[in-house]
């Protein structure tokens, strides 16, 4: 199924091709902390590789803004269609490198979050089979993220309401 988000159509992508980087060779994720109107509760979906809850995320290609990289991202992750509201700046990776495999070394990454208001909730969207996805208060959204330090920032940095 395609979104509409501002008259155009959205796709799904899969792969990575058209994977943007920085010069320091670090992988450009872009991410969005999708919000209610009121700013009350946070959109967390279900993290594909492992367990747990993290904001919807993903590569930034090179065919596209890096905004439209974070609402795509919401769209194939999550099947919202978020206005973004405010861009939250760079975070870094802090979380040590596992030990390389054999086969692929693991990635660093540097990300890019914007904060969003989620304008609908589709039920249905392209990960929709592999993906929970659970509205929480920032105490519960601080709490399940509390391993993925990026991500907590994202939160932190936004102008969600921190109590219920």
């Amino acid at each position: 199924m395609s979104s509409n988000t501002g008259g155009r159509a959205m796709e799904s992508r899969t792969g990575r091709s058209k994977q943007r980087y920085n010069t320091k060779g670090e992988r450009l994720v872009a991410g969005v902390v999708p919000l209610t109107q009121d700013k009350r509760f946070v959109l967390l979906i279900q993290s594909d590789r492992r367990k747990g809850w993290v904001l919807p995320k993903g590569g930034w290609e090179n065919d596209e803004d890096c905004q439209s990289a974070a609402q795509r991202e919401a769209w194939e992750e999550a099947g919202i269609v978020v206005h973004i509201e405010y861009d939250l700046g760079d975070i870094i990776e802090s979380r040590p490198p596992k030990a390389p495999s054999m086969t692929k070394k693991r990635e660093r990454a540097l990300y890019r979050f914007y904060e969003g208001t989620v304008l609908s909730e589709e039920n249905d969207w392209p990960e929709k089979s592999k993906r929970d996805r659970r509205w929480m208060t920032f105490a519960d959204a601080s709490e399940a993220l509390k391993d993925r330090p990026e991500l907590l920032e994202a939160l932190e940095r936004s102008t969600m309401k921190r109590t219920a």
